[in-house]
């Protein structure tokens, strides 16, 4: 079983989001599901077949978040220093073409949120900066063409 690298905060929001499933979304759903079948036929329960929908929809969520909790495998980035990109650094990249600035964090697979600066390790960006250093230019192959970055800034926190 492969181990799934993520952050202490990404870990805490899979574990909050399960247990909100579990005993919030599971129940409620289990609740429509009878109501639906108190209105009679179900071959022509539209409420009914739409609840038994969302829970195949929750049930499978569960199960993939019980997977990757399972698979956890917290990394401390606080605990890094030096000008390095490794997993849990926080990276400032300044596009070489456009000069424009931007700040990415590299987390797990299952925490990344582009818009919200948080760059999975396994995208294109993240995996042609591990290993590189403060002042490197970084070149990535992007579906709109060739990228090039110079990396200003490498932080841990």
């Amino acid at each position: 079983m492969n181990k799934e690298p993520m952050t202490a905060d990404g870990y805490q929001r899979l574990v909050e989001e399960l247990k909100r499933l579990k005993s919030i979304e599971r129940p409620a759903i289990i609740r429509a599901i009878a109501e639906a079948r108190g209105h009679g036929d179900l071959s022509e329960n539209a409420e009914y077949h739409a609840a038994k929908e969302k829970q195949g929809f929750i049930e499978a969520r569960i199960q993939e978040l019980e997977g990757l909790v399972s698979r956890a495998e917290i990394i401390d980035s606080s605990k890094f220093s030096g000008d390095g990109i490794k997993f849990g650094a926080t990276v400032q990249l300044v596009d070489e073409e456009s000069g424009e600035a931007s700040t990415y964090v590299i987390v797990g697979t299952s925490e990344g949120n582009i818009k919200s600066g948080r760059l999975a390790i396994s995208a294109p960006l993240a995996r042609a900066l591990i290993g590189k250093n403060k002042g490197d230019s970084i070149e990535v192959v992007t579906p709109k063409g060739e990228k090039y970055y110079k990396v200003r800034t490498v932080e841990y926190k």
